[in-house]
């Protein structure tokens, strides 16, 4: 029996011939990845069992991003505890302050993950490398304790679903509307510990901000990790960024996969997920007329260039709806920096947004736009879970950039087609 992408990488990292769904593995990691909310709790697990070295410095990523600017002493202490453990082992992948990004939009920008790598990262969406054809996925913070110093973890190697993507987007359909349509169509947990592997003629219509998105996402519907083939689209994104020699793997012919789901992507409309689960999708043009309070485009999820793009397209000469906050946070110093290099964020302000600095902030209800009882936000971010972004009471949709923008201007949830 053939294997899968994923099976393939696995098992070129446990040293093994060939590993088979459900078989256990030890595996040697290309990247440990940790943030300031996470990497504290790892810190304190090396401490607990008197570690004082790491495997590698150079394949060691941490990276300040849900709380900074530092929100309150707590953060403080939080990122000072990580500050001084990257300066005591000299790691390399240290970004704070004014060299920062979402991690997850980071780490591929700046070439520290690539084709073919096996990454752990102490944040469930980590699995967002899928998209460059390497396998990652979100462990616990005792896990990455344990890669930082053995640069090794322990994997039950998953099935797969295999997903077929056919067809052309149409105008304003983005890769948040292709995961939102299949986390919809199989549920929260109808990949639960199983790789997504995505394959079909349509994928050379998917950009690598679109699959960055896409792969971002397999964890909301519980898959170990989600995984893009490497065609020349990736080539080109990694050819002058990856900082180390990558490896391509492709799937066999013959191999097994525990179902097989179709998207053609010329017959998705924008789509939105609607309280309180990323299952609970729904077409623009299903919902009604949902007024809204807030709006944020950002997150590991859809703050990247083409999502600044298409947000500044719709804005251009309009305004944001009175009574609507909107928020706009690029993902990293990079892309903020081109934010204002091309006019973007002039376009934001003038419409009555405002741009923040690279943060998670309200994405996980931490700072920068929480919302109050009874407030509804569309958010370009990955999770609507009830108080995910401030209190219980308050509704999240998501979305993608094209209908955060549109229902910004609109003050309603709104199809961008029709601004």
């Amino acid at each position: 029996m053939g294997m899968t992408m994923t099976q393939k990488i696995l098992a070129a990292h446990s040293g093994l011939n060939s590993v088979t769904a459900g078989q256990l593995i030890e595996a040697n990691l290309d990247m440990v990845l940790g943030n300031d909310v996470t990497s504290p709790v790892a810190i304190n697990e090396m401490n607990k069992f008197g570690k004082t070295s790491v495997f590698d410095k150079n394949r060691i990523s941490l990276v300040m991003d849900h709380f900074t600017p530092n929100k309150d002493i707590q953060s403080a202490e939080n990122c000072k505890q990580v500050r001084e453990f990257a300066k005591k082992y000299d790691i390399l992948h240290y970004y704070d302050v004014g060299n920062m990004g979402i991690e997850h939009a980071l780490l591929p920008e700046q070439g520290i993950v690539t084709c073919g790598d096996c990454i752990i990262g102490a944040d469930s969406h980590t699995c967002t490398y899928g998209a460059l054809g390497a396998f990652s996925t979100g462990v616990g913070s005792t896990d990455m304790a344990a890669g930082m110093v053995t640069g090794k973890a322990w994997f039950k190697v998953p099935s797969a679903i295999k997903v077929i993507i056919t067809g052309k987007k149409a105008p304003y359909i983005s890769g948040k509307d292709v995961i939102l349509h299949l986390i919809g169509m199989i549920s929260v947990d109808g990949a639960l510990y199983k790789s997504l592997e995505f394959t079909g003629d349509g994928i050379k219509e998917l950009s690598m901000d679109d699959r960055l998105c896409i792969s971002n996402m397999a964890i909301e519907c519980g898959a170990k990790n989600g995984i893009f083939p490497v065609d020349d689209i990736t080539l080109d994104y990694v050819k002058d960024r990856s900082e180390k020699e990558y490896k391509i793997f492709e799937a066999d012919d013959d191999a097994d996969y525990d179902s097989v789901v179709e998207i053609n992507l010329s017959s998705l409309e924008p789509t939105v997920a609607c309280p309180h689960l990323p299952e609970n999708t729904k077409t623009v043009d299903e919902l009604g007329k949902i007024e809204i309070d807030q709006v944020v485009m950002g997150s590991c999820t859809n703050g990247r260039m083409e999502d600044m793009r298409i947000a500044a397209q719709i804005l251009k000469d309009k305004k944001v709806a009175k009574g609507v906050r909107c928020i706009v946070i690029p993902a990293t110093q990079r892309i903020y920096l081109q934010c204002i290099e091309e006019g973007l964020a002039q376009i934001f302000i003038k419409a009555g947004a405002i741009v923040s600095t690279p943060t998670c902030g309200p994405c996980l209800g931490g700072h920068m736009g929480i919302l109050a009882s009874g407030e509804k936000a569309v958010s370009t971010s990955n999770r609507n879970f009830v108080g995910r972004m401030g209190h219980v009471k308050s509704e999240i949709y998501l979305a993608s950039p094209a209908v955060a923008a549109a229902s910004a201007v609109s003050g309603y949830i709104a199809d961008p087609r029709n601004i």
